[in-house]
């Protein structure tokens, strides 16, 4: 047994750094420092027995205070008092080298006796340097004396501290130390038992326990178990049974409680862990199964791709931050959690807006610009002009915040294709956005994420699709937008419109800040009056009325036939229009203010014409760019029974007289005819206005509509009644009151104007009065009938007929002043298509003509009125025969 073997009274001593060797325990240890090396031939490997060495604790401190070179005899206590240091060296293996290297070590005042129980040499190459594997065994614990160097190693004179094997006989007797080492064997045997189930090995220590003496028992066990380096050497100090055994028993009963305490923390996690990350688990198990097979598809992970995506796509600091925290919360989610698709859209969103990229704007060429403006669109003169001004402002200063320009006028005027214009002269990408019929404030904000299908709003989506962060805007039809319980979008396009607000746009669905301060925003609109006025101001509103008939016939003839013929597949060639024609289309078949129905007609008469060419039966085929011989021609040859002969053409013949040889000369010409077989019958002529006033009591107006302006028939009637007045026309309440305003008028300036005698002053007396606006199915209303009512109800009272060339406009009060309208471009464009010659207008609105195309102008009679009286003096034949007499 370990504990009779006699030990000398000198050992060479083997320095552990950090680390300590009990009694009963076995370590491996492998030497090859020369300090080590040396020791170990002289004291293990030249010895025909085995060896006994000592093996001494170092401590790895940093004190540099410089000590003596031995330890005194009696220094130290059993409390594990730490003796005065030495200067020595570490080894490879022990950290400790030769005794001349000028290093501080700590040397611990107790060690162990170890005998070697496995010696095996070895040479490194290609050093050549000798090393040494050592197995020692702790025999028993010793105190050391004095300390001297011998060569490159260290000798202790030691005094031995365990006790004789009469001592432990007697020792063991003890009824403490008996009651001791049974609480200590059993809750050692609680911790094996607890162990057994992860470590296969700890059935060896289980019969070491069953089976060692007590004074082994405590320092072999606690060996078996990782401590810290202060309590092996406070179990290296416990010389005393009793100490021994209680100390060991503290840290048995700590290991267990730490395990215990570790599996309680474990079942809890796996008791929490749901079905969902089960399946994440097997499926990360399935992937590194399929790698390490070489079957997995995926070249990389998604969600690291779209953090690389996300990287590289410019967010602002702010903006990555939250795109870091989803990101985070989108890792710890599985595929199958409800959430999980939801993020990962809203994640692909940021990464695919564009934050910083911008589409390079060349050098703006204005002259080009006019060029383009004028190429596209005919007329327009005013508006190509403003147009031409932002851009200017634009080359000058790039990053002008300029204003948002809102084209406003009737459909087919070019509205939508001037902003592609716009975006086109810019070099920018250009993207549209239909505002018509929108309701819901979240198609401008989007929706919030907590909705089910909640999606960002349109003007986000659209910057996502052309990915840029500076294109050309258009927000179509902003005039068309709704208000209801889910909010109003016109409200929300405050912040998008205000340059001041849009630099930190907050969409719901992003719930970060967008700039959209670079985006250049056009606006179009039919009318100005639903627009709220907040947004109203945040435009600049450019008006485009419409064209008049000289303007029509240019851009038919220059843009829309060869625009028609190539759309159908037709050319010249098989279809030719007159301007002619074209003309009596435009009069008789279309009185719009834009074009668009004009286009369409004129796709009706290509329609009809590709019919005739695809029924043309072609006879004999022929190589391309050599025109068909009609097949009536052949035909006739064939019946007449007569030889078909073959005309040998020279090589150098010209081509242009092949093909006009082979061309088919029946090209079709438009005609009056065929414009009544294809349109049908006229849909308006210049005899209408003549034959609707031929009777007393109708007069002409001028209206303002979302198309444009229109010609307005009022007529009105009489008939046996108790004086009530009649309104009929699908009238709005502002029409209404101008109807009651203009009967007021007439009736109490009714003996002025010899509409009664001077004792009957009410004209309602024993009749009642009928006001029709034709057209009943179109909703009317606005502040500009007045002087129309008026005219209308004198003609009935005088009998008097309204003159067939004359239209009006203007609004009127109760004192007979004639107040100035709007539209006044748009109801003069009208007169002038309907066939009017003169048209009477408020003498306010003077200079609203300055707006008024001058061959419009030139081709009308425009009459300022100011008073009521003075629209009746205009708009009979011949001036008021009554007003001679009138005083007025």
């Amino acid at each position: 047994m370990a504990e009779s073997v006699e030990l000398p009274s000198r050992l060479a001593i083997l320095p552990f750094r950090n680390k300590v060797l009990l009694p009963g325990a076995i370590i491996r240890i492998r030497c090859t420092s020369a300090s080590s090396v040396k020791l170990v031939e002289q004291e293990l490997w030249q010895k025909e027995e085995k060896g006994i060495i000592g093996v001494l604790p170092v401590r790895d401190d940093a004190d540099t205070t410089s000590v003596g070179s031995a330890l005194s005899p009696g220094m130290g206590t059993e409390s594990g008092e730490r003796s005065p240091k030495v200067r020595a060296s570490t080894s490879d293996s022990q950290k400790v080298d030769g005794v001349n290297q000028q290093e501080l070590i700590h040397w611990h005042k107790r060690g162990v006796a170890a005998r070697a129980l496995h010696l095996s040499r070895g040479v490194e190459k290609p050093s050549g340097r000798v090393t040494y594997i050592v197995v020692l065994e702790g025999l028993c614990r010793f105190s050391v004396q004095e300390l001297s160097a011998r060569g490159t190693y260290y000798v202790a004179r030691i005094s031995r501290l365990d006790m004789n094997k009469a001592e432990l006989e007697q020792a063991e007797q003890d009824p403490d130390l008996i009651a001791l080492s049974r609480q200590f064997k059993a809750t050692a045997m609680e911790l094996i038992s607890v162990l057994e189930q992860k470590q296969k090995t700890i059935g060896r220590t289980k019969a070491l326990l069953e089976t060692l003496p007590v004074h082994r028992l405590a320092d072999i066990f606690v060996a078996s178990f990782e401590i810290s380096f202060e309590e092996q050497l406070s179990m290296l100090d416990s010389v005393d049974l009793k100490v021994r055994l209680s100390k060991a028993m503290e840290l048995v009963d700590r290991h267990l409680q730490s395990i215990r305490v570790a599996e309680k923390i474990t079942q809890k996690v796996e008791g929490q862990l749901s079905k969902s990350q089960k399946e994440f688990l097997l499926r990360q198990q399935m992937r590194a199964i399929k790698e390490e097979l070489g079957d997995n598809d995926d070249d990389e992970d998604d969600v690291a791709a779209l953090e690389r995506k996300m990287q590289s796509a410019g967010m602002p600091q702010n903006v990555w931050k939250q795109a870091q925290r989803e990101l985070r919360r989108l890792r710890k989610m599985q595929p199958q959690q409800p959430g999980y698709s939801s993020s990962r859209v809203y994640l692909e969103l940021l990464a695919d807006l564009p934050w910083q990229k911008a589409s390079e704007e060349h050098e703006l060429d204005l002259r080009a610009a006019k060029e383009r403006l004028d190429t596209d669109h005919y007329g327009l003169i005013k508006v190509k002009q403003r147009i031409i001004e932002y851009l200017a402002v634009r080359k000058l200063k790039p990053d002008a915040r300029g204003p948002v320009l809102c084209f406003v006028g009737p459909p087919g005027v070019g509205k939508t294709s001037l902003a592609s214009s716009i975006a086109a002269a810019l070099g920018r990408k250009f993207i549209r956005i239909s505002l018509g019929g929108v309701k819901d404030e979240a198609d401008v904000r989007g929706h919030r994420r907590t909705y089910i299908g909640s999606m960002p709003g349109r003007l986000i989506e659209g910057l996502k699709r052309v990915s840029v962060c500076n294109p050309v805007m258009l927000l179509d039809e902003i005039d068309k937008t709704g208000s209801d319980v889910r909010g109003d979008p016109a409200s929300a396009l405050l912040e998008v419109l205000d340059p001041e607000q849009n630099k930190t746009f907050n969409d719901h669905y992003l719930n970060v800040p967008f700039d959209l301060s670079k985006v250049i925003f056009v606006a179009t609109a039919n009318r100005v009056q639903p627009i709220p006025p907040a947004l109203l101001d945040r435009m600049e509103v450019i008006e485009l009325p419409g064209y008049t008939h000289e303007e029509k016939l240019k851009i038919a003839m220059q843009h829309l036939i060869p625009r028609v013929l190539d759309q159908h597949g037709l050319s010249s060639e098989f279809l030719q229009i007159p301007e002619a024609m074209v003309k009596i289309v435009i009069q008789r078949y279309t009185r719009e203010a834009g074009v668009r129905n004009l286009e369409r007609n004129l796709a009706a008469l290509a329609r009809a014409a590709a019919v005739r060419v695809a029924e043309q039966e072609q006879a004999v085929p022929l190589s391309k760019g050599v025109h068909q011989i009609a097949a009536p021609l052949m035909d006739a040859r064939l019946a007449d029974g007569a030889e078909l002969d073959m005309e040998v053409i020279p090589i150098g013949a010209n081509n242009h007289e092949i093909s006009n040889a082979f061309k088919n000369t029946s090209a079709l010409i438009v005609d009056e005819a065929m414009l009544e077989k294809v349109l049908g019958p006229p849909k308006f002529d210049d005899k209408e206005a003549a034959e609707r006033v031929a009777t007393p009591g109708v007069s002409v107006g001028l209206v303002w509509t979302s198309f444009g302006g229109e010609v307005q028939f009022v007529e009105a009637a009489a008939m046996v009644g108790k004086g009530d007045l009649h309104l009929t026309g699908q009238l709005g309440d502002v029409i209404k009151e101008s109807a009651q305003i203009a009967l007021t008028w007439v009736r109490a300036r009714a003996a002025d104007l010899k509409l009664a005698v001077s004792g009957e002053i009410n004209l309602l007396e024993g009749r009642d009065i009928h006001i029709h606006f034709p057209a009943g199915a179109v909703p009317k209303d606005g502040p500009s009938a007045g002087v129309t009512l008026v005219t209308s109800l004198v003609s009935l009272f005088s009998q008097q007929r309204v003159r067939a060339d004359t239209a009006m406009t203007g609004e009127m009060t109760l004192r007979g002043l004639v107040l100035p309208v709007g539209g006044i471009k748009d109801k003069i464009l009208a007169a002038h298509r309907y066939g009017i010659k003169r048209v009477i207008l408020p003498e306010r609105n003077l200079k609203d003509l300055v707006e008024v195309p001058s061959a419009v102008r030139n081709s009308l009679e425009i009459v300022l009125v100011k008073r009521v009286e003075d629209v009746l003096e205009q708009a009979f034949e011949g001036g008021c025969p009554w007003r001679k007499r009138a005083k007025l």
